[in-house]
Formats: C-alpha cells, sequence, structure tokens
C-alpha cells in the first residue's frame, strides 16, 4: 500500500510562491495518474491539477498559469509549484494517486 507524505506548506504573502511536495513509499507513482487537491473549510475537496503517469498534465481553471504539476518516478515524487499566490488559495493540499490514495494534507496560507 502506497503512503503518500506532503511538505512545503506555510505562511505566504500575496503574490508570493509556495513549492509542495509529496513522496510517495510503499509502493510506485510511476503508472498512475498522480493529482493535487485542495480543501479549505466548509468547502469540498477540489481537484487542482493532475499530471498523467505519461506526462500529460491538467489544471483546473483557478490554477491555470499560475500553478505547475510535475513529477518523477524514479524519485516517486510529484511537486506542485504555485507561483501568484492568491488569499482564495488558502486551503488544505492534499496528493492523491490515482484520486484513491491520499495523503495527510499540507496547510497553505495566504495572507498578508
Amino acid at each position: 500500500q502506497v503512503h503518500l507524505v506532503e511538505s512545503g506548506g506555510g505562511l505566504v504573502q500575496p503574490g508570493g510562491s509556495l513549492r509542495l511536495s509529496c513522496v510517495a513509499s510503499g509502493d510506485t507513482i510511476s503508472f498512475y495518474t498522480m493529482g493535487w487537491y485542495r480543501q479549505s473549510p466548509g468547502k469540498h475537496r477540489e481537484l487542482v491539477a493532475s499530471i498523467a503517469a505519461s506526462g500529460p498534465t491538467n489544471y483546473e481553471d483557478p490554477a491555470k498559469g499560475r500553478f505547475t504539476i510535475s513529477r518523477d518516478n524514479a524519485k516517486n515524487t510529484v511537486w506542485l509549484q504555485m507561483d501568484n499566490l492568491r488569499p482564495e488559495d488558502t486551503a488544505t493540499y492534499y496528493c492523491s494517486r490515482a484520486g484513491r490514495d491520499w495523503g495527510q494534507g499540507t496547510q497553505v496560507t495566504v495572507s498578508s
């Protein structure tokens, strides 16, 4: 069973950047679509971006032009580079393997 651990969250000012990491252990991510999701209080968990096993990426509207998802299968790791952050990006960010396996999340707070 895969174990996913996110890191890289924190407090950042509007317009700032963060790079989230998701490291998998116990099983490979190589054959799976990996996704970053987020959830803020009172809202449903929503997809932010995903990356297929072979590399194609997909971004939901809030992430387009500001976020970049990437992966290194040899390192069993997925990243989410987030630039030009806005207060509405404040949420707990989760990594997922194929929408079935989940990490514990990392908190991102965008505030001045």
